[in-house]
């Protein structure tokens, strides 16, 4: 049934650890930012929530085009091909970018028309614009960095992930205790202190990544004229594969952003009280995220050195056991951490309630995701199957989970437990989905050249 091969399982371990740490640091700045401005001003809290939304969708795009040269790349590390990896590194950094770009011209073209997405309160988009107006910078430098970081992924380097996260909270930390509050003789400058803070450290991010890869890196040894090279033949490899991961991260940001807009419209309070429930809950969900991305790598890397489908069998059935594991973590740590992480709030006791509630759905909801999520997009898009996942999500989000949800939120005017339980519903359902097709072995798909 499962493999008993302890180089999987070090491998695994030594994988999920490194990025389970890295995005506990990522998410911890995210918090860090919530707790201050938080502690600030709940309007301010709310704008900034309002605005990340919209660096949310870039995100997770980004993220997808990261983890399809992922996908790709660890095919050829498998068969220890260096230069397909550099040219594909330069096909994502080149799409990142421009996508990068693309938003950055939208938000700066159109910055109180987006912001009016997400919330109708003036005082809320106020603070919002002030926020985007500055922090639109880091969009470009995001999009290098996890492309460059993804590339050293794809071939098992993961420390310097960690590096640059530990780098990247303390940095942040200091520069909004400083600026947000105006502590040390410094101006007072509320979210414009806190968009400073994090425009300068993911500037430092890139600043110690791209130093890694010049000094440091001996596996990809990735030099500037790389990226000036264009591969077409491996272009439409990446088209092909990445194509649909692209368009599935994105109507998955939209989706999430859409949840903020029908929460946002329904009470004041909602708005903040999802972005405190959530900012939790992803923290937590990292353990899922590290598993996902380590399942990606190996199993991409095990087809790509024509391992057999014996070996796959037993990584895919080993790794199925270690997410509902995962799962369980999960949901009990959130269960417990839920209060003394709304105590660090300065909140209304509605909003605070209200928290209290979500959290209590994502417990259940939780562990439903642990299992699906990294089994779409660890083992089944790892393997070479992009286009299960957009279909899957096209249905069960867009089809059935947003339509439910604004009939909940705008139709029968539910309470907002109620729409959070509606709109987090897919993660439970998509489990069988999920299972269908992990066990199917039909997403095995060798795609090297």
């Amino acid at each position: 049934m499962f493999t008993r091969d302890r180089s999987f399982y070090k491998t695994f371990f030594t994988l999920c650890g490194t990025l389970v740490l890295q995005n506990i640091i990522v998410l911890g700045v995210n918090l860090a930012d919530n707790v201050m401005i938080g502690g600030y001003s709940e309007i301010s809290l709310s704008g900034v929530a309002a605005v990340n939304q919209i660096q949310f969708i870039l995100q997770q795009i980004v993220n997808a085009v990261g983890d399809v040269v992922v996908v790709l790349a660890s095919q050829y590390w498998g068969q220890k091909r260096m230069d397909p990896i550099r040219r594909i590194s330069s096909i994502g950094v080149r799409i990142g970018l421009g996508i990068a770009l693309t938003l950055f011209v939208l938000v700066s073209v159109f910055p109180n028309g987006t912001l009016k997405l997400f919330t109708n309160d003036a005082a809320i988009a106020a603070e919002g614009v002030r926020y985007l107006k500055l922090i639109r910078f880091t969009y470009p430098v995001f999009a290098m960095t996890t492309v460059l970081l993804a590339t050293l992924r794809s071939v098992e380097t993961v420390k310097v992930a960690l590096l640059v996260s530990i780098s990247t909270l303390l940095l942040n930390c200091g520069i909004n205790y400083v600026l947000i509050y105006g502590h040390f003789g410094a101006p007072e400058l509320g979210v414009m202190g806190a968009a400073i803070g994090t425009l300068v450290a993911r500037c430092m991010e890139l600043v110690i990544v791209v130093s890694y890869i010049a000094f440091k890196d001996r596996k990809l040894q990735l030099k500037w004229k790389h990226y000036l090279v264009f591969d077409r033949s491996l272009a439409k490899d990446y088209v092909r594969v990445g194509t649909p991961a692209i368009i599935t991260a994105g109507l998955w940001g939209a989706s999430n952003a859409l949840q903020t807009v029908i929460l946002g419209h329904m009470t004041a309070n909602a708005i903040a009280a999802n972005s405190m429930a959530s900012t939790l809950y992803l923290t937590l969900k990292v353990g899922s995220v590290g598993a996902a991305s380590a399942a990606s790598i190996i199993i991409g890397k095990a087809i790509g050195a024509d391992s057999g489908m014996k070996t796959i069998k037993q990584y895919t059935r080993t790794l199925q056991a270690l997410f509902l594991s995962i799962g369980a973590c999960i949901s009990v740590g959130l269960f417990f951490l839920r209060g003394p992480v709304l105590d660090l709030y300065n909140l209304s006791e509605e909003t605070r309630a209200l928290a209290n509630s979500f959290l209590l759905v994502l417990c259940v909801t939780g562990f439903g995701m642990s299992y699906q999520m990294p089994c779409l997009t660890g083992i089944i898009r790892g393997g070479g199957d992009t286009r299960f996942v957009l279909i899957n999500d096209l249905i069960s989000i867009w089809g059935i989970v947003l339509p439910c949800s604004a009939i909940a939120a705008f139709v029968l005017h539910l309470p907002p437990v109620v729409v959070v339980a509606c709109l987090n519903a897919d993660q439970v359902f998509k489990c069988g989905a999920a299972a269908i097709r992990t066990n199917s072995y039909k997403w095995v798909k060798k795609l090297t050249q």
